[in-house]
């Protein structure tokens, strides 16, 4: 009977037994429903002549037959959203009715997952906050594996206490040094984790090591005057001194000193107007060269090189573009060539050397590109030009054999 009523089924809307299995279903569940009586309905105490009209239009006429019904059962279900049963409300433990669920609650009202995220972000922030540490009062922060290591070898600051990273492995030889040299010194070891390191020193790069001490100081003009200078003052040595025009950048302070240091210049002499103290940044950039190499300053560098002049220096400046410069003498710096105790003049980093400067020089260096440059970048950083100049006129000692 059940196969006959199939087959019935599927000759009337059309379909094939292979792709009825899922109708069927819906057919049968919709069939079934349909014929059950209301949940509530009252019986009907008449009969037949007092229930309510059998037919459409209350003539008293038989239902049609199960069959038209269930094709009709059918043909919506055909018409509904999935084409295969009709649809229904999803159960409750169903991820439909979940997400319905939540699409029907209130826009104000957050769910409690979404809070409880927030919760434990709340948490994570607090967990990660570093501790405060407090610093002496007049002190600096150094950073970084040579600064730390040479300010403790020598004794140009007062040092207060080192924090080392808690670390194991390949870093414990190099925390133990710092531990002897500060053991040394007699100053406190602090072993704190990485956050508290990157807060002290303000996120720069510090390799696990910082070091409390005071700062560093330029030096006056009167003490690199003074006759301890040993035999640098002896006639038969070539002196050169750098002087710095007003350089603001931390980091290309730091790079010429580190330059400076290595290529032999017998003292580096700032500008104090508009030029860049001797930060804890200046000595990282100085790859710790700050901490062994006496930095001098003044405050009337006309009236210095003025004097140094009278003495029989040469007074050299140094230029980008050598069309910018009038009344004096432009050459290569491959042609240079030196007797005399000479300084070497840097300007800053966006307008070079003042006029006033330039007019105190006896000739001005430039360095010949290796190509037609591009407009735009037609100089070099300004460090990066002092290294190479100072590399040529260094060398000319080095040949004299001093």
């Amino acid at each position: 009977m059940e196969q006959a009523l199939k087959s019935s089924v599927w000759r009337t809307v059309g379909l094939s037994p292979v792709n009825c299995g899922r109708w069927w279903w819906g057919v049968r569940y919709c069939s079934t429903w349909e014929q059950r009586p209301p949940p509530f309905a009252p019986p009907a105490a008449g009969g037949d002549e007092e229930g309510p009209p059998r037919g459409r239009n209350g003539s008293g006429q038989l239902p049609p037959p199960a069959l038209p019904e269930v094709s009709r059962a059918v043909a919506d279900s055909c018409a509904s959203h999935e084409g295969l049963a009709p649809q229904r409300q999803p159960p409750p433990w169903h991820k439909s009715y979940e997400r319905g669920a939540r699409q029907a609650a209130p826009a104000n009202r957050e769910p409690w997952s979404s809070r409880e995220g927030g919760f434990s972000k709340a948490r994570k922030r607090l967990e990660r906050k570093p501790l405060s540490i407090e610093r002496t009062k007049g002190s600096e922060i150094l950073f970084g594996i040579a600064p730390c290591s040479l300010a403790l070898s020598q004794s140009r600051r007062d040092l207060f206490r080192l924090f080392l990273k808690e670390s194991s492995g390949s870093r414990r030889l190099v925390t133990s040094e710092f531990v002897l040299q500060a053991t040394a010194r007699g100053v406190p070891v602090h072993h704190v984790k990485r956050r508290e390191l990157d807060a002290l020193c303000r996120g720069q790069v510090h390799q696990g090591v910082c070091l409390e001490a005071t700062p560093l100081r330029f030096k006056s003009l009167e003490e690199a005057e003074k006759p301890d200078l040993g035999d640098e003052e002896s006639p038969n040595r070539q002196l050169i001194w750098l002087v710095l025009e007003q350089i603001q950048d931390p980091m290309n302070l730091g790079a010429l000193l580190r330059s400076a240091y290595f290529l032999g210049v017998d003292r580096v002499v700032t500008s104090q107007r508009n030029s860049c103290p001797l930060t804890p940044t200046v000595s990282k950039a100085s790859s710790g060269a700050m901490e062994v190499f006496d930095v001098y300053s003044t405050d009337d560098l006309r009236s210095f090189l003025k004097a140094k002049t009278a003495e029989g220096w040469e007074v050299v400046g140094t230029v980008s573009k050598p069309e910018d410069v009038e009344n004096v003498p432009v050459i290569s710096c491959l042609a240079f060539r030196w007797n005399k105790p000479v300084i070497i003049v840097i300007g800053s980093e966006g307008d070079g050397l003042s006029l006033e400067t330039q007019l105190l020089c006896h000739r001005m260096l430039a360095i010949p590109p290796g190509r037609a440059l591009h407009p735009g970048i037609e100089s070099l950083n300004v460090s990066v030009a002092t290294g190479i100049l100072l590399h040529s006129i260094c060398s000319q000692k080095l040949r004299h054999g001093d």
